[in-house]
């Protein structure tokens, strides 16, 4: 009974040792999620919804940190613990501390192989690392991986030994300094540029796999046809292994298919229930992998049918439809930044909040600007029922450089061959992450003319790998007749300054109306916004004001608007939330209801 005793206080005791060691970094503003956030439990959520396995091993937490010259030899020691998967620049990590093009970041932790996982492959996942990151199991390279906002995995199984197993990462991310896609990030952050985000910042983890398993499921609806389309990838396959795919409602089965050769599934559904943001559902879907009659492999996910397109209206204007049907798409631009965590949402709550209070506020989509989420924000915009418009987090060599080629000036910039292959690398990879995910409705591959090149030809080639999708070749930039829509940017109210009659006009960003709320800023000193009042009544009286602008506009041709937008960030003050998202500066109900117009405009 002592020794049992003994044993359970030293466990205790060294939990709350390594709770001692981790506490948030400075002294900037939390969210409330971030303040309750427990280390020892950090997004244990499953990463990747849409494909789901039961059985995985969560390796976010304390890791050792070190930071040392570029090229310089892996570290010796370590200088403390970083909070895995919170970027190294963040409060959340409990570093704090910046790292620039001269420096790497090392990381590195022990961790062990469940004994259940016996006689299985296991793969090692990172969510996202920004942005190279080299990875090494037991002192043996596994693999490198570039770019800042893609998951990727290795075959890690060959290099595990039995026990403790050793895990180093080292990253090197020049934020804008290089030549890679980073968004907004940049080495002297201020306006409406911010703090880098180095390192790994989406969950690291573990999963058992078979020989042959599944790698990837690609889906895409036809609602003319009724017709879901399943495209299985899978590793090691060999061709007379069989491919099962079944849907569901709810319990009850809607369908099912089968291949061999690894040929496309296709699916009838004859009585089709649509996804739409009044309406987002969801069929379940199983897929299981076969080798000589036995179950090798089953993943768990969904699927949605839904039609993104353009129709010309009664009036000859060129709308937005869903399912056949014109509808206004009306949203905040969500730049996904938080004061404790950075690119980080503190929890997978906190994360919902960001996506629930932009429905509550009356919106039917929203604007992911120059960033990507993890998996499962999309999923949550897949349940929710939010259109996404998704950004490509584009970057050249800095601010200086993207201004020289900014709005309207006509010019493509002029990017060298580093810079155009990290580009065409990352969006392809971005595409693919994201193909499956039924809310994503339109791909922008550049926002004001940030690096923007050889547009129709980025255009062009955006649409045929999917079009299934809505291409929006340049978000307020240099206008050139390819893509789907003529996107403007009017600041601060709606402004219907050019129209074209062959694509969609849509209102790429307006509003950005300031309002500063002391005890909730990131400077207290420093914040702007692009015109500023000092109550929610009258952030609320100007934001009517331009919904009264905007109802007009719609009228004479705009199919779609963006607001600036749904979280103030850093020195910003323009959100209809504050900053660390404890205080609604605006009339909710207010809002809501005059939003509601505006996403109903097109109704018939």
């Amino acid at each position: 009974m002592k020794k049992k005793f003994l044993i359970t206080f030293l466990a205790i005791s060294l939990s709350a040792s390594t709770w001692a060691q981790w506490k948030p970094a400075g002294e900037k503003i939390k969210t409330p999620w971030g303040e309750q956030l427990n280390s020892q439990n950090v997004l244990p959520e499953y990463p990747r919804p849409i494909m789901e396995r039961s059985d995985w091993k969560n390796l976010n937490g304390l890791w050792k940190y070190a930071i040392t010259d570029r090229g310089a030899a892996a570290p010796s020691s370590y200088e403390g613990d970083i909070l895995v998967p919170f970027a190294v620049e963040s409060s959340l990590s409990g570093v704090g501390k910046t790292v620039g093009e001269h420096k790497e970041l090392w990381y590195n932790r022990t961790f062990t192989v469940p004994s259940g996982w016996n006689g299985k492959k296991i793969l090692l996942h990172f969510g996202a690392v920004d942005w190279k990151a080299d990875v090494w199991v037991n002192d043996i390279k596994v693999g490198q991986h570039t770019g800042g906002f893609t998951p990727f995995y290795f075959d890690v199984t060959s290099v595990l030994k039995k026990g403790n197993n050793t895990l180093t990462v080292k990253v090197w991310d020049p934020s804008d300094r290089g030549e890679q896609p980073r968004g907004k990030q940049v080495e002297r952050p201020g306006g409406i540029w911010y703090t880098p985000v180095t390192g790994i910042w989406q969950t690291v983890w573990l999963e058992p796999v078979s020989e042959r398993y599944i790698t990837n499921l690609r889906t895409t609806p036809n609602i003319d046809r009724r017709m879901l389309t399943v495209e299985v990838e899978t590793a090691n396959q060999h061709y007379a292994d069989k491919v099962e795919v079944k849907l569901y409602d709810g319990k009850t089965q809607v369908a099912s298919g089968a291949s061999v050769n690894g040929m496309p599934i296709e699916l009838n559904i004859s009585d089709m229930k649509l996804w739409s943001p009044d309406s987002p559902f969801l069929y379940d879907m199983t897929v299981t992998l076969y080798n000589n009659g036995k179950q090798v492999d089953k993943v768990n996910g969904y699927a949605a049918m839904r039609k993104y397109s353009t129709h010309r209206d009664h009036k000859g204007i060129v709308r937005l439809q869903l399912n056949n049907k014109d509808l206004f798409q009306f949203g905040p631009l969500d730049q996904g930044w938080w004061p404790d965590g950075l690119y980080t949402a503190p929890t997978d709550e906190a994360m919902v909040y960001d996506l629930q209070k932009t429905k509550d506020f009356g919106f039917n989509m929203t604007r992911k600007h120059v960033k990507v989420e993890p998996a499962r924000w999309y999923t949550h915009c897949d349940r929710i029922g939010l259109i996404v418009w998704q950004d490509m987090p584009n970057g050249g060599r800095g601010p200086v450089q993207w201004q020289t080629h900014n709005y309207y000036d006509g010019a493509d910039a002029k990017r060298s061959p580093k810079s155009e292959a990290n580009y065409r690398k990352e969006w392809k990879e971005i595409m693919d992450y994201l193909y499956s995910y039924p809310s994503i409705g339109v791909w922008i591959p550049f926002n004001e003319a940030w690096g923007q090149f050889k547009t129709v030809e980025i255009a062009e080639w955006t649409k045929e790998y999917d079009p299934t999708r809505l291409v929006n070749p340049a978000s307020g930039g240099n206008h050139y007749r390819v893509g789907d829509m003529l996107d403007l940017h009017h600041y601060p109210g709606p402004n219907l300054f050019l129209y074209e009659p062959e694509r969609a006009t849509v209102l790429g960003e307006y509003g950005g109306i300031g309002l500063v709320m002391k005890d909730h800023l990131w400077k207290p000193d420093k914040n702007w916004g692009y015109v500023q009042f000092n109550t929610k009544e009258e952030v609320t009286t100007e934001y009517l004001k331009y919904i009264d602008a905007l109802l007009e506009q719609i009228g004479r041709g705009f199919s779609a608007a963006v607001y600036t937008q749904i979280t103030d960030v850093e020195e910003e003050v323009n959100g209809l939330v504050t900053y660390d998202r404890k205080e609604i500066k605006v009339d909710e109900q207010k809002i809501k209801e005059a939003n509601l117009k505006v996403s109903k405009s097109l109704n018939r």
